[in-house]
């Protein structure tokens, strides 16, 4: 069973014991352990009653009353806490220690500034730690959104891919290909993929780049020797500890045979995936034609715009992505920081 450690805890206990235990470790039993004109006991008694001073104030006044709405109401709780924090020790050293008040300067300047100053340390913790815990609670928020946003987009990645896979089906259905049933066992692969190994977390990078193979392989069979496929891999022999973002690199590949093909007499796509020292370089070009693409664009840009996002949302500061259209060719470019 694992055994979590309460840091806030441990630390509260050491410095609320030194206090406690202060007279013992600076005095001497000939002074009673005094502390300034206070003995020691006293002393103790006193860090006792400050310690209630402190956590009233830190876990019930300051969270329920230091407000706009309520600054009034928090001003007199503190005065009224302060107050009987004075009159218990007033009481206290009166009934067990008069003899500590006969300087009345130096002993009512300890046991009122006591009071006082444990309040403002009080304060100071309280906006101290409000300040960290809502920072933590808008980092909670934010990643419960990051990780909805992710699901989101990935929900859209499924619908899109096997949309554009059954368009290839439906293909080779119409030829009465032989290679109809290859295509079917590749595509169930796929969505095994897609269902139960890439859902809510990421990857190992030799996994994604299996799926992504097969994929080609699918276009492969779908348009035979009608398009110049080139596609180099160089992952190298430490790919197997790295992880990706499933998923991230077929609507590349995808979009590259969508505008590739079907427009251009001798259509050619070319993919180059190489990992060196954990940066992954993935190219893609693919020819097209300009004004083919144009008519289609506002209806095939899901993908792209798919991967802009969560490239975006999980690598903000791993990752480039460079687009580009020259020579009626379609350049990407993505260099990703491997974790």
């Amino acid at each position: 069973m694992r055994v979590t450690i309460n840091y806030k805890l441990i630390i509260h206990v050491l410095i609320w014991g030194v206090l406690l235990f202060l007279p013992y470790i600076v005095s001497n039993a000939a002074s009673q352990y005094s502390i300034g004109n206070l003995p020691g006991r006293m002393f103790t008694i006193m860090t006792l009653i400050h310690m209630g001073v402190f956590y009233t104030h830190s876990f019930y006044l300051y969270p329920r009353f230091f407000n706009l709405r309520f600054w009034w109401l928090y001003t007199l709780t503190v005065l009224a806490l302060i107050w009987i924090s004075l009159l218990l020790k007033f009481q206290i050293a009166e009934t067990w220690f008069p003899e500590a008040l006969r300087n009345k300067r130096e002993s009512y300047g300890l046991i009122i500034g006591g009071s006082v100053d444990i309040y403002f340390i009080s304060l100071a913790y309280s906006r101290i730690f409000h300040r960290i815990r809502q920072e933590r609670e808008q980092k909670e928020r934010q990643a419960a959104q990051l990780a909805t946003e992710l699901k989101f987009l990935r929900s859209q990645i499924s619908p899109h891919f096997l949309f554009n896979v059954l368009t290839n089906l439906v293909s080779l259905a119409r030829k009465k290909s032989d290679q109809l049933e290859s295509a079917l066992i590749m595509l169930s692969e796929l969505m095994r993929y897609m269902l139960y190994d890439t859902q809510g977390k990421k990857v190992a990078l030799p996994t994604e780049i299996r799926y992504l193979n097969s994929y080609i392989q699918l276009q492969r069979l779908r348009f035979g020797n009608d398009v110049a496929v080139e596609c180099e891999i160089d992952a190298g022999p430490q790919a197997e500890q790295y992880i990706i973002e499933p998923m991230l690199l077929i609507p590349f590949v995808e979009n590259a045979f969508k505008h590739g093909v079907g427009a251009v007499d001798r259509p050619q796509i070319e993919m180059r995936l190489a990992v060196r020292e954990g940066r992954m370089r993935f190219e893609v070009r693919n020819s097209f034609d300009e004004s083919f693409s144009a008519g289609q664009e506002e209806h095939t840009g899901l993908g792209l715009n798919n991967v802009r996002t969560r490239l975006e949302l999980l690598y903000p500061k791993n990752h480039h992505l460079d687009i580009r259209k020259e020579d009626n060719w379609f350049h990407i470019v993505l260099t990703l920081k491997l974790i």
